[in-house]
């Protein structure tokens, strides 16, 4: 069992501000991993009974497509689910040209009356309350639902800096409006990196509270620390010149979404795309089952054996603070995890300390003797990542 990492007075600061904050809101209004690479790597079939971590739930979505026989959508923030609840009731309901205008352009001029009209009977009494409350984040001619939530204020806060930026603000609009990678690097060298990484800038990336707001606790903050000289700026000064220099923008849908507040119809997820968009109202979307629960007390719950778990990276602080949560997390994931399974998840950390420390069950196994990992095959697909913001994407199989 790896000890557990001293916490300081700071970090106990640091976490007492991330629970508040994880608590009592939404934290992602989108995802920010990259399912285009997830299907590759977990090849979905119909006999698939899949553990996701919810987050937005764009990736569910994203995985319904394929048709697997269930997705359970997993997420100790009930506000998360919530958020997909609104979605799967909008599929059941409108039709595409509602359904774009508020999950594609994040706003919709009669969003009000169509959610009480369509869309609030369809929802449970908690993600009632949550909606009740706050549908008119998609109701603002000016604004976006996708500058609402944690991460859409952080983003929200980015827009605005813009607008005092404006030379920063016009070479990155030529720079989304390149179509040949050539073009597009020569932007990013010569008119964006030099404008972008000011003093400030770095300094506001660093501080905990920034990284809060993106859902990202101290933990992995740490992580991400001691593995980049220059800290957490310099990591995402690497990340997002990597984005913009090795990796077309012009089907990059999340950073599109994260300077426009919107998606377009050629740029967007594949849940948002008419033709999907129909399969999933025509009965492809009914595979999803929600719950708002830890990871293990779900499956504690759980009778049918999981072929495929799409974990996030929600292992990181647990690794640091609470590794007997962690062993007994993948106790159950290894109790209830099909012979032929697959895991994928994410690290701040390209190479976690835990996943050679950590000790399972009685016999004090480690997880390299109950999983085959493809360190190979996860870096030829995260080369093609195209938010490239975690330093670690991991394959496993469970051996058998």
């Amino acid at each position: 069992m790896p000890p557990k990492t001293p916490a300081t007075l700071g970090d106990h600061l640091d976490q007492r501000v991330f629970d508040a904050i994880y608590s009592r809101a939404l934290v992602y209004n989108t995802c920010w991993e990259d399912p285009a690479i997830d299907r590759q790597a977990l090849a979905i079939n119909p006999s698939d009974h899949m553990l996701v971590i919810t987050s937005a739930g764009c990736n569910v979505l994203d995985y319904a497509l394929v048709g697997p026989e269930r997705i359970h959508a997993v997420d100790a923030n009930p506000r998360q689910n919530a958020l997909l609840e609104l979605k799967l009731a909008g599929i059941r309901a409108l039709e595409f040209e509602d359904f774009f205008a508020a999950f594609g352009h994040g706003y919709h001029p009669r969003m009000q009356s169509l959610y009480q009209q369509e869309l609030r009977a369809e929802l449970s009494d908690f993600a009632r309350a949550f909606w009740d409350k706050r549908i008119r984040w998609f109701g603002h001619p000016r604004g976006s639902f996708y500058f609402h939530g944690l991460s859409g204020t952080v983003a929200r806060a980015f827009r605005a800096y813009l607008k005092i930026r404006p030379r920063l603000a016009t070479s990155i609009k030529d720079l989304f409006a390149t179509r040949s990678l050539e073009e597009q690097r020569h932007i990013y060298d010569t008119r964006v990196d030099p404008l972008i990484w000011t003093k400030s800038l770095n300094w506001t990336l660093s501080r905990q509270f920034t990284m809060s707001m993106l859902g990202v606790p101290h933990p992995q903050r740490k992580e991400v620390q001691q593995q980049h000289s220059s800290g957490v700026a310099g990591f995402v000064r690497e990340a997002i010149g990597y984005v913009f220099r090795q990796l077309p923008v012009w089907n990059n849908y999340f950073w599109t979404l994260y300077i426009y507040g919107r998606y377009t119809e050629h740029c967007c997820p594949e849940y948002l795309k008419a033709d999907n968009f129909a399969r999933l109202k025509a009965g492809a979307a009914d595979c999803i089952a929600l719950h708002s629960s830890t990871v293990v007390d779900f499956l504690k719950q759980q009778q049918t054996a999981i072929s495929k778990f799409v974990l996030l990276d929600h292992m990181d602080w647990m690794s640091s603070y609470e590794p007997e949560a962690l062993a007994d997390e993948w106790e159950w994931i290894l109790a209830r995890a099909r012979q032929d399974a697959r895991i994928i998840f994410r690290s701040a950390h390209a190479a976690p300390k835990y996943l050679e420390s950590l000790e399972i069950g009685p016999e004090r196994e480690r997880l390299p003797e109950r999983l085959q990992f493809h360190p190979e095959l996860a870096a030829e697909l995260q080369a093609h990542d195209r938010v490239h913001t975690y330093a670690g994407f991991h394959i496993a199989d469970v051996r058998t």
